[in-house]
């Protein structure tokens, strides 16, 4: 390479970048909390980009009148499993998790490598419920000089961020129990986590919050009522050992600052069926809930419950999205509208879709009032919400016997909705969430469960009678709650990132990756990368040049989607993450 009268070779090049993305990590200015509250708009600095849970990028250079020009940066192989990963990014240094327990920092725009952590695991680790449940790693959290991290064998890590050396580590229970497909939430100095429990711990599962310097455990909250405790009535006079499972597996929470909140979700309780869990017709608290803690404490400042009485395995464990917007509900577009909106009025809100059902939910996050819901995809599950907001189950497709069949019930536990994260815009001020058509004919597969039965249903899923297009995605107006577009198509949908260009990118199990026009849904550019885009697609910048970033080789349920399709394929074993950029 000839450049201004001298030769440079391209591995000159190569090291000189190489050795500025050492020089940041040895030049590394820890995270702080005001970073973390405001970070740049060139990282992305946690899970869904803010503590809001937007899952929004403001860079714009990338935008739609040039993102048809969108090219390969780099791209780089990633550990085998199952890859439903989101990278970090800092300062020009991207923190990558893989499956099974990798952690990489790369070079941001080469993807060359600076450190590399490998977890040994447990020589029975594929005995254990992670197993069972994909070996996952959905995020890792950045603060101060460290990087945090679930790992598969049930303990919270903290890694040097500029060496990738273990600092602590801190089990969180049983590896033969306890999954973690998410990483923490750092809040307030604390490593704030959820998981999942499987097969169904007796009493139920927990959040836990540790110290970010030592890892010891600050406070643990679980999802389940005791006997005695508010709340704890809704199972009836089941002991505290028969009350299973509700995890807190989904995504990582979402934060106020200003009312010292965070927004968790929850899961749902085992078995499925009310008539073999022995919980009567009780709302089994706090399964399918968002809750309102107080991350200093653990305490639950205020719930409000999704889908009371779960029969049907349908989750509400997935992503938050904190937005202050007028609310002024169209009573044509949605399902109900709480007693105490009042139209036209700003409220702090949360508002998106939590759970399995693609119901949209606006609640006032100040204080838990219901403000409306909205239906997406088909559902047959919910038959109304009263004005204070309360759910009303459809008792229809409840069985009353263990001979009784269910029917058909609509959607399933691998969606409507699951667990691909959406994402919201605020130029448009709308959320836009990948979904699925499909429903179920559920049948129970025995009359006396036990813990590793689990759901005890066999959930016999099946397409729409009049829609073979199994992937969704619906754009929804934060504000009035109608839907402002909706594309389908034949492949299943993978998780949704936001731009401030005016663009909404994300993937199918097909292998393609694309950017729709954030208001009219058109598809502006798209890509065949090398597996199913099942990660969570995100955008960065380095020296003034925008990034957009996501990781593929196929999540877990991608082989279901794919049986719905047969003309498709799904491969597995390409793991990899692509890094594009405009030319």
């Amino acid at each position: 390479m000839l450049k201004n009268g001298l030769r440079i070779t391209v591995g000159t090049v190569l090291a000189a970048a190489l050795c500025a993305a050492f020089a940041q990590l040895e030049d590394f200015v820890p995270v702080t909390t005001e970073i973390l509250e405001n970070p740049s708009p060139a990282d992305w600095i946690m899970s869904r980009a803010t503590y809001n849970g937007w899952g929004h990028s403001s860079l714009d250079q990338i935008n739609r009148e040039n993102v048809g020009r969108l090219t390969l940066a780099w791209s780089r192989a990633m550990n085998e499993g199952t890859n439903e990963s989101t990278p970090l990014v800092y300062n020009g240094v991207m923190y990558l998790p893989h499956p099974n327990d990798v952690i990489q920092a790369l070079d941001a725009t080469t993807g060359d490598l600076i450190w590399e952590y490998r977890r040994e695991l447990p020589v029975d680790a594929e005995r254990t419920i992670i197993a069972a449940i994909g070996n996952i790693t959905r995020n890792v959290a950045i603060y101060e000089d460290k990087i945090f991290h679930s790992t598969y064998d049930a303990h919270v890590i903290a890694l040097d961020a500029r060496t990738g050396q273990l600092v602590w580590e801190t089990s969180v229970g049983d590896l033969e129990v306890v999954g973690q497909t998410v990483g923490p939430l750092i809040v307030n100095g604390k490593a704030v986590s959820g998981r999942a429990c499987d097969p169904a711990l007796p009493g139920g599962c927990y959040i836990t919050a540790h110290d970010v310097e030592t890892g010891e455990e600050l406070w643990r909250t679980f999802t389940i009522p005791r006997p005695g405790e508010p709340g704890g009535e809704t199972w009836g006079d089941l002991p505290s050992e028969s009350r299973l499972h509700v995890g807190a597996w989904g995504h990582v929470g979402a934060y106020d600052p200003e009312l010292n909140l965070i927004y968790w979700g929850t899961s749902v309780p085992a078995p499925s069926p009310e008539i073999l869990r022995g919980s009567g017709d009780g709302d089994v608290l706090y399964s399918n809930s968002t809750l309102a803690m107080n991350p200093d404490t653990g305490e639950i400042v205020w719930y409000y419950q999704h889908l009371p009485r779960d029969n049907w395995d349908l989750d509400h464990p997935f992503e938050r999205m904190l937005i202050d917007s007028v609310i002024d509900p169209n009573p044509d577009a949605v399902l109900a509208i709480g007693e105490t909106v009042v139209p036209g009025q700003v409220y702090r809100t949360m508002t998106n879709i939590p759970g399995k059902t693609g119901v949209v939910y606006s609640l006032n996050r100040e204080t838990g009032d219901f403000l409306y819901a909205k239906e997406t995809v088909r559902q047959n599950v919910i038959s109304a919400i009263e004005p204070n907001g309360r759910v009303i189950v459809n008792e229809d497709v409840i069985p009353d016997s263990i001979d009784d069949p269910y029917g058909l019930v609509c959607p399933t536990p691998v969606g409507g909705r699951n667990w691909m994260a959406g994402a919201y815009n605020p130029e448009t001020n709308a959320i836009y969430t990948p979904m699925q058509n499909l429903c179920m004919e559920p049948e129970i597969t025995t009359d006396e469960p036990t813990p590793e039965d689990l759901y005890a249903v066999d959930f016999n899923y099946v397409l729409y009678p009049d829609n073979d297009k199994v992937g969704r995605l619906e754009a929804v107006s934060v504000e009035t709650g109608e839907t402002l577009w909706k594309y389908e198509q034949r492949a299943a949908l993978q998780p949704v990132l936001s731009t401030g260009g005016g663009l909404i990118f994300n993937g199918d199990v097909n292998r393609r990756f694309r950017a729709h026009d954030a208001v009219t849904g058109e598809v502006l550019w798209e890509t065949i990368v090398s597996g199913g885009p099942a990660g969570h697609p995100i955008s960065y910048g380095v020296d003034g040049e925008q990034y957009i970033a996501i990781a593929v080789g196929g999540g877990l349920i991608d082989g279901l989607y794919i049986s719905f399709t047969p003309e498709l394929e799904a491969p597995t074993g390409s793991n990899a993450i692509f890094v594009f950029k405009l030319p």
